[in-house]
């Protein structure tokens, strides 16, 4: 459920682009390698091939039922990827901006390996958190050496490790230094509050990196080292390129006009988690590789339940299928999508105002105006829409709805869903008002062609709703589509109020009201979900060392 903050975020703002007009491609891939992976498959006693093409299949069937539409849909464990790792490397060591050097790593004589990352665990030396991995910490998002790690423990066996020489590569970040105080205060690049993390980064100088993993490691290898492969963070980032290589590959277009061109806008959303990555590493890399920059790095919030962190006690670490096995994805997009400001802030998911906001809001205001009007237009006029009314107050409502649609556009464009939202629920409240006051129901029976004028202008207000919620609702505006028996709606529909004389589709239910039990479902499930792993674990063999 967390992660899927960032997917629905992401996938509103292409799904918006796109509707307006742009040319816009959203490209994401699972991030394979590195230790994570590795360890999960070897408490599963599988390769971890086979752990990351069991995981993609999942996560596949999960965005897709969250109606995330993805443009090309990849993996880092690509050849692709590994050709642009090779490629991105190359140009560092080209470049001369990179060093060997013999230094310590810590070792596990009892495991008998090297422990790279999440092998190790300890404590922060910046801001002294506990249990934290061997490269970031989850705390203050810092990065640091293992050798720096305090108080360090093999997170396989538990056991304190010792030191071993060996030779890495490092990247020499400083050279980049210059290059990046520039490109971080670009406008727009950055919003505020990521600047000043990065500028505060830039001005305490940048330290050189260690791209580096010892064997055995699941990861690219680096060309010419012997058992050696390239850190994660190297390669994963990388799978935006290469999986646009593997799109415009298979849809025959150019992929220099994507990753060679000045023309290109690359927007990334990602978590507060991992900025330095992206913007430090990442745009280093690429200047270094000559392909385009980040335009614009938009960081979002973790999520958080009930106001606390999610928690698998509680049953509030909830997974995508959990949900989808009990609700309809529509609301989980409506309720994020009200909530993101286009900020770092964090977004909590409250269980009584997710209910309270999906029905208020969603159900009451924008599925209840469709529910009402095209439903009345069956009932009374055979299914066939009339002309719209002229008199002065439905000229008023239109030009009054007119004024709140610059206004959403202005929010989505500046990535404050929340606010394009009440925008549009603005709109529901004013198509609703008037048909309330105008009570078709009553009229029918002395003025039918007038009773019909209204029913008309509201089913003309629930396609504009619909075309301005599209991006965040896809399949509620599919649906009104189906039932308006019109083409696929653009963003000009919404201001078009054209819609007359039509023939509509016979109405089918929009959507169900939620019920708080059925919320509490899921949270009792999420608990089972846990015990159901906490059983399975009872019953796992000794865990065997990692093979190389």
């Amino acid at each position: 459920m967390g992660h899927l903050v960032e997917y629905i975020q992401t996938d509103i703002l292409v799904r918006f682009l796109k509707h307006v007009g742009h040319d816009a491609h959203y490209m994401c891939a699972d991030d394979t390698h590195g230790t994570p992976i590795e360890l999960n498959a070897s408490k599963q006693g599988i390769k971890p091939e086979e752990l990351v093409a069991a995981i993609h299949e999942e996560h596949k069937k999960d965005f897709a039922d969250f109606q995330i539409g993805f443009d090309y849909f990849y993996t880092t464990h690509s050849e692709e990827n590994k050709e642009f790792a090779e490629l991105v490397y190359n140009s560092l060591v080209e470049g001369g901006h990179t060093d060997t050097r013999e230094i310590e790593q810590f070792y596990c004589e009892h495991d008998k390996r090297f422990l790279p990352d999440r092998f190790l665990r300890g404590t922060c030396p910046f801001c002294k958190t506990p249990e934290q991995y061997g490269d970031v910490c989850e705390n203050c998002n810092r990065t640091y050496t293992a050798n720096e790690l305090k108080e360090p423990k093999c997170s396989l066996c538990g056991n304190p490790p010792v030191k071993k020489k060996t030779e890495h590569v490092f990247v020499r970040l400083g050279n980049f230094q210059e290059f990046l105080e520039g490109w971080v205060k670009e406008p727009g690049r950055l919003q505020d509050s990521t600047r000043k993390f990065v500028e505060t980064w830039l001005k305490d100088g940048l330290r050189d990196w260690d791209i580096t993993r010892d064997g055995p490691y699941f990861g690219f290898p680096i060309p010419g080292r012997e058992d050696q492969y390239f850190y994660v963070w190297l390669d994963a980032p990388i799978g935006y390129v290469s999986t646009t290589a593997k799109y415009a590959k298979e849809k025959g277009l150019s992929f220099d006009e994507f990753w060679r061109s000045d023309d290109t806008e690359v927007i990334h959303v990602i978590g507060k988690d991992i900025i330095y990555f992206h913007t430090l590493f990442w745009p280093a890399m690429l200047k270094s590789a000559g392909l385009t920059l980040p335009s614009r790095v938009l960081v979002h919030g973790m999520l958080t339940v009930d106001g606390s962190k999610m928690s698998k006690s509680r049953g509030t670490f909830i997974k995508a299928r959990t949900f989808l096995d009990h609700l309809d994805p529509q609301y989980l997009r409506f309720y994020y999508a009200s909530k993101l400001s286009g900020t770092d802030e964090d977004l909590d998911l409250n269980f009584e105002d997710f209910v309270n906001r999906v029905n208020a809001d969603f159900i009451n205001k924008i599925v209840n105006l469709a529910s009402r009007a095209i439903p009345f237009v069956h009932k009374n006029f055979g299914g066939t829409l009339g002309k719209l009314p002229t008199d002065e107050v439905a000229k008023t409502l239109i030009e009054d709805i007119k004024k709140h649609i610059p206004l959403v556009r202005e929010n989505y464009e500046k990535y404050a869903f929340h606010h394009a939202v009440k925008e549009i629920c603005a709109i529901a409240d004013l198509a609703n008002k008037y048909f309330q006051d105008a009570a078709p129901w009553a009229l029918v029976k002395t003025d039918p062609d007038a009773a019909l004028a209204v029913c008309t202008l509201a089913t003309n207000c629930c396609r504009t709703v619909a075309a301005l919620l599209k991006p965040v609702l896809p399949k509620y505006a599919g649906q009104i589509e189906e039932i308006l028996n019109i083409e696929p709606m653009t963003w000009e529909d919404a201001n078009a109020f054209d819609l007359e004389e039509q023939e509509l589709k016979p109405f089918t239910r929009l959507a169900e009201r939620i019920k708080m039990k059925v919320v509490n479902k899921v949270v009792e499930a999420s608990k089972e979900d846990l015990k159901s792993k906490d059983d399975a674990k009872v019953e796992e063999k000794p865990r065997e060392p990692i093979a190389d």
